[in-house]
């Protein structure tokens, strides 16, 4: 055991110690230990039932046909590279756990696909870093009805000052857990926010985003508030994503923008946004794989509702932002991504997607320069442009189609996977708006 650790654990006070896992509800959960127990727990973990990775958010037990049963116990191993006293909980702390069966990773591990497909890249001599954009609302905690904190909209100064108080707890608390702030605005919608944090290697990523929704949801509790990343909450607002923005390296240089200087994309580059076009309406039932998901994905409401991809174009799902100066572009928006996601399920898939494209050497279909919500059905057609998935029943069937990302997911994490979000359809399809956001809300 290493003593640092335990040394750290006892100068911060720590009595707690969370180990961390991400199930396929995306569901934050944790067991804890004590710290006088740290020497017991250290190498092996706790011990989690096997059926965690097939519950669903309707209610704690395995759906049918996903395979998870009462028999089995999976042991969720510490990342102490990940170890971080809770800001907002100082007697705490937090470490990410991974899934280990008989010394092994397990199969239904989504930070173990991670992995993998990182792994997967790096064998090409490639490397993915990447960093989340999160939009959430503030809302009044103790309200009869769901209530914003405020009535501001896009980029308001008035909501910059009424909201500061919990926006640098937020911050100050995010920068104690080693997580650096890059750009917080208010958002379109009344008591909407949104905070990107810099981006860094994939895995690293997929744990801010973690930490990042824990610290958020907890502080803004503490201030007698609600932070809510539900994707769509009000009819008449816009819907809150979680865009992740990421980029391609090779040897320690972005290798986005091509050689020549001269704006466009590397072929390396096209190659991947290729294969994320192809993969994309299966890729939705892991990016956006709640029903309420896809009130938020609408045309021209810049939620990226067409598969398509463009320069600075808000209305594709790809969009491939521009510098003022070389080296343009730097890196790569993909816009259907939303907190019901598990970060390191939705990374995995992207990077899955992408590198296909490069295997196959995906030709990559030209941008547009115009909003696809106002093309006619004959204009789209020509332009090879396509809605994607309404409805994440149609985002599960593409899914259980396409073998590039069934294979790479693996048959167990599949299977728990689409039975766990069908179980979600079908419970919430027929759902009004209201009804969504009120179960949802306890969730997300």
């Amino acid at each position: 055991m290493d003593k640092t650790i335990l040394t750290t654990l006892e100068q911060a006070g720590v009595q707690f110690v969370r180990v961390l896992w991400c199930d396929n509800a995306n569901q934050i959960r944790a067991k804890a230990f004590h710290r006088q127990r740290l020497e017991a727990y250290y190498q092996h973990g706790v011990g989690i039932s096997a059926a965690q990775q097939s519950v669903s958010i309707m209610y704690d037990g395995p759906v049918p046909g996903s395979g998870g049963g009462p028999v089995g116990e999976i042991r969720l191993v510490p990342d102490w590279d990940t170890l971080a006293v809770l800001p907002y909980a100082p007697r705490h702390a937090r470490v990410m756990g991974d899934m280990i069966l008989d010394g092994q990773p397990w199969s239904l591990c989504p930070r173990s696909f991670l992995k993998r497909a990182i792994a997967s890249l790096k064998e090409k001599g490639l490397e993915l870093m990447a960093g989340f954009e999160n939009e959430f609302y503030l809302l009044r905690a103790y309200q009869p009805e769901i209530t914003p904190v405020d009535q501001t909209n896009f980029a308001s100064t008035l909501s910059m000052d009424m909201q500061q108080a919990i926006i640098d707890q937020i911050a100050d608390a995010l920068a104690k857990q080693g997580i650096q702030i890059e750009q917080y605005y208010s958002e379109s919608g009344p008591g909407q926010q949104e905070i990107s944090h810099l981006y860094t290697q994939a895995l690293s990523a997929a744990n801010q985003q973690i930490i990042f929704w824990e610290t958020a949801r907890a502080i803004a509790r503490q201030n007698q508030m609600i932070a809510s990343f539900i994707p769509k909450i009000f009819a008449n607002y816009p819907g809150s994503g979680s865009h992740l923005h990421f980029s391609l390296w090779e040897e320690g240089n972005n290798i986005l923008p091509d050689a020549q200087g001269n704006g466009q994309l590397s072929s390396l580059a096209r190659h991947f946004i290729a294969g994320l076009l192809e993969h994309l309406p299966a890729l939705m039932a892991i990016t956006a794989p709640n029903p309420n998901s896809y009130r938020r994905i609408q045309p021209q409401t810049w939620s990226g509702a067409f598969c398509c991809w463009g320069y600075d174009n808000r209305e594709a799902a790809i969009r491939v932002p521009t510098n003022p100066e070389p080296p343009s572009p730097t890196h790569i928006e993909f816009k259907t991504f939303d907190a019901t996601a598990n970060p390191y399920l939705a990374l995995g898939a992207v990077i899955v997607a992408g590198l296909d494209g490069i295997n196959r050497s995906l030709p990559l279909v030209d941008p547009v320069a115009v909003d696809p919500g106002t093309l006619t059905d004959q204009e789209l057609q020509e332009k090879a442009i396509q809605r994607l998935p309404s409805n994440l029943g149609e985002a599960i069937q593409q899914l259980e189609k396409d073998q590039v990302l069934l294979a790479a997911l693996g048959a167990d994490l599949a299977q728990a996977f689409i039975a766990v979000r069908r179980a979600e359809w079908e419970a919430m399809k027929d759902w009004s708006l209201e009804q969504q956001v009120k179960f949802l809300l306890n969730y997300y």
